[in-house]
């Protein structure tokens, strides 16, 4: 072969592999993926989303693309930025990110399959028809979040029996907080313990919140089920601490975080049930086919190094009942 030749040949080899390369990317189905916080507060539980993804076949970058959309903590902007993934034609959007990114995804489309992942009752709030038959486009994953609330305030009573006035951090901007509050409301009067309500959907409501905490003199704090307080975890624990207010919180990643104790789901186990529907969703599996999975396991974690530093100490059948102490 004449060198002229041979040099056009590579040329126009050269020439096609990045159509075929944009061609390959193009197929690669996209995943829209809304969440109301940010991608360092859910670090772990995207790797457990993406685990869930592999094990249907899908690997990001490989045979998937993932568009990630963060809120940051502000929620108003969930419904343009669900906008913006059916624009973008994505084949799925998974929506864990609570109660308002489900709703913002299910507002921005009829026809694109959701999953959501919810730490409440998606009937309730209109997500879908039943649990084992979701019709429409929406099916995921609910866990007892909300359900346990009043068990949580149980166990702070049994922590803190000398606690009777008791603070209750929420964000009320989130559509399910009512729900929460009510149910909180009802076993405080069971109790009778004395409920002073926190509202905080700001970093700045947070800090004032403490301060009516510490001027109303609560002896205890329960934090509410919340994607923002989620986010808000570091800030809140330090405040807690700083306050030496005993408080209990919805998820184990607060008491491994520094929290007192937890009670709740596990995060990363509902991220990778997500990332499973997501995934045979793209396998072809309809929406109307795949029943609301529910998460009934709830776990208990104690942190002893938080305990005592609060000067706080906990009886040994309630150590006996914990998932996992942390020393």
């Amino acid at each position: 072969m004449r060198r002229r030749d041979f040099i056009s040949l590579i040329g126009g080899a050269a020439a096609t592999w990045p159509l075929a390369a944009r061609a390959q990317q193009l197929a690669m189905p996209v995943i829209g993926f809304l969440n109301s916080e940010s991608f360092q507060t859910w670090r772990e539980e995207i790797a457990a989303f993406q685990q869930g993804l592999a094990e249907t076949g899908y690997v990001e970058g490989r045979n998937v693309a993932i568009e990630y959309r963060w809120a940051e903590s502000h929620n108003d902007r969930l419904p343009a930025l669900a906008a913006e993934l059916v624009r973008r034609s994505v084949a799925v959007i998974a929506a864990p990110g609570g109660t308002p990114a489900a709703l913002a995804a299910k507002w921005a489309t009829q026809t694109i399959p959701i999953i959501f992942l919810l730490g409440s009752n998606p009937i309730e709030i209109g997500l879908v028809d039943s649990l084992n038959h979701p019709g429409g486009n929406l099916t995921g994953v609910a866990a007892l979040t909300v359900d346990v609330t009043a068990k949580r305030l149980q166990l702070l009573h049994e922590l803190v029996p000398a606690a009777q006035h008791i603070g209750y951090l929420r964000n009320s901007k989130n559509p399910y907080s009512a729900v929460e509050t009510k149910e909180l409301q009802d076993s405080a009067a069971a109790l009778r313990l004395q409920l002073l309500t926190l509202d905080a959907s700001s970093r700045g409501e947070i800090e004032a919140a403490f301060a009516i905490l510490a001027e109303q003199r609560a002896h205890a704090l329960l934090v509410g089920t919340d994607p923002f307080l989620i986010g808000a975890r570091n800030q809140i624990i330090a405040l807690a601490a700083r306050q030496a207010i005993p408080a209990i919180y919805p998820f184990r990643e607060d008491a491994g975080a520094g929290g007192l104790v937890s009670y709740g789901p596990n995060n990363a186990a509902m991220f990778h049930i997500a990332g499973v529907y997501t995934g045979r969703i793209l396998r072809g599996d309809k929406v109307a086919d795949l029943p609301v999975q529910q998460v009934t396991k709830i776990e208990m974690v104690i942190n002893l190094k938080t305990a005592k530093a609060l000067g706080v100490t906990f009886p040994l059948s309630f150590l006996g009942r914990a998932d996992e102490v942390i020393e």
